[in-house]
């Protein structure tokens, strides 16, 4: 299974990602992003995208990206700065890395508008789980959780 087919099917049963609308939109070695429309559900009462989505859109994005190196990560620690709002158009997270250890990886992620206007800009930290976790394809057994 190729990085890119990996990439998808985690998220595909990722039922959280999914339940929100996360789609992949590109990947390569240390690098991932995601989209998402918006839609009224993402909505916070001020009628503009939760700081959530954009929260989860960056977690996504930098996930994907520290695994392109084989490897399972979970997050250790997230800082993102939210700079402006947005209540409809497409978003997206890109995801670089920026520093690959034995046991750590940090990640640079921007969230962005229809427009390319920056909306957030964060640092994520994974620790590295090591490849023993998925390399079975345990998580691509059995039945989709989101149906």
């Amino acid at each position: 299974m190729d990085k890119l087919e990996r990439a998808r099917m985690l998220i595909e049963k990722n039922s959280f990602i999914t339940w929100l609308g996360i789609e992949l939109d590109g990947l390569e070695t240390d690098r991932a992003v995601v989209r998402l429309e918006p839609g009224r559900q993402h909505l916070n009462p001020y009628g503009i995208v939760h700081g959530g989505v954009y929260a989860t859109m960056a977690d996504t994005a930098a996930a994907i990206a520290a695994r392109t190196d084989g490897r399972d990560y979970v997050t250790q620690c997230s800082t993102l700065n939210f700079l402006h709002s947005q209540s409809e158009g497409m978003l997206r997270a890109e995801a670089r890395v920026r520093h690959r250890g034995r046991s750590t990886c940090v990640v640079e992620v921007n969230v962005t508008g229809t427009d390319g206007k920056l909306l957030a800009t964060g640092t994520m930290t994974f620790f590295c789980l090591g490849n023993e976790h998925f390399t079975d394809e345990s998580i691509f057994q059995g039945e989709n959780r989101n149906e």
